[in-house]
């Protein structure tokens, strides 16, 4: 299939990346010319602006952008709007607020033009380990986009298969690392739900790091204090552990870097979406005492820094390529 790809930062130029290895065609475009000059030179046919990559895509044209929420995707998506045919397909691959995707659902349609949102988890390492992505759209459109999808997803590799899951049941995609949520904006809000878990569980590692390592405070009792091996502690704990994890890994791996962390503040930034799963359970009447917590000490991070807002900015580094707001 061919596809233009607008955005070639972190995750945009690798999924034009894994595209092309898969024998799929990209034409690409972003603001910096030498990002699109790079990709050039692995195989993509690069385009000047949107009007000259609308005149290079097929008829059923198919958009990906893969820009920052907000104004950006919004504005882009605007101009494609303006140049789209009937029958054309805009995918948003970033990390938009699920309303939105609605709202661009129901406009775009009007045009005759389909619209699918794509919350795409993978950060940095998705060229190598592939993107787990979570659709919303129309079923035929989907279906239409898989081989996309299952170019880009990082397939079945050598995870246990879940017991007790049937097959008539359930979505045999979500084994090889994407679904399809359902309508549009349902794959942006999983994914938002995502990103808020993800919130907890890197808040949880950062605080337990902290404990560990403030064990060895002149504030305590001198025969209760231990010097402990914060390096060690992590690589034991990703072997055999009930508390290994991806996350985990990634704070092994900077531990074992710096086990000070030296090159972090602890000033840790949010993208937006733990807000906005707390927006959505107040609005669902739903309790998220954790994340609701985990999202409020990233806003703390700014006034007071810890060692755990270290932890959890080289987790950000890590998975995402995510560098700290400058103080």
């Amino acid at each position: 299939m061919k596809i233009g790809l607008v955005g070639l930062g972190r995750m945009g130029g690798n999924i034009a990346r894994r595209l092309m290895q898969a024998g799929h065609q990209v034409v690409a475009w972003d603001r910096s010319e030498e990002a699109v000059q790079t990709l050039a030179k692995d195989g993509a046919e690069a385009a000047t602006g949107l009007e000259d990559m609308a005149t290079k895509l097929a008829d059923k044209a198919i958009w990906w952008v893969m820009l920052p929420a907000g104004g950006p995707t919004e504005d882009t998506i605007a101009e494609i709007a303006k140049l789209a045919k009937d029958g054309d397909v805009v995918i948003d691959g970033g990390n938009s607020f699920y309303k939105d995707d609605i709202r661009r659902a129901k406009s775009l349609a009007e045009q005759g033009i389909h619209y699918v949102d794509v919350g795409t988890s993978g950060g940095v390492w998705g060229l190598e380990r592939g993107y787990c992505m979570m659709i919303g759209g129309d079923k035929e459109t989907v279906d239409h986009l898989d081989p996309i999808f299952d170019a880009l997803a990082p397939g079945l590799g050598d995870i246990v298969r879940t017991p007790g899951r049937i097959a008539e049941k359930v979505d045999q995609r979500a084994e090889k690392g994407y679904i399809h949520a359902g309508p549009a904006g349902a794959g942006h809000f999983v994914k938002m739900i995502h990103n808020g878990i993800e919130y907890g569980l890197m808040q949880a590692y950062a605080e337990g790091f902290d404990i560990l390592k403030s064990k060895n405070s002149d504030k305590l009792p001198e025969d209760e204090r231990f010097d402990l091996n914060l390096t060690d502690i992590a690589e034991v704990w990703r072997r055999g552990s009930v508390i290994s994890s991806w996350l985990l890994d990634l704070t092994a791996i900077a531990l074992a870097k710096d086990e000070m962390l030296e090159q972090f503040s602890g000033h840790v930034a949010d993208s937006g979406e733990g807000q906005w799963t707390i927006d959505a359970a107040m609005e669902e009447k739903v309790p998220a005492n954790v994340l609701t917590a985990s999202l409020f000490a990233r806003y703390r991070s700014r006034v007071d820094h810890t060692y755990g807002d270290k932890v959890l900015s080289a987790m950000r580094f890590g998975f995402g390529g995510h560098t700290e707001i400058p103080q």
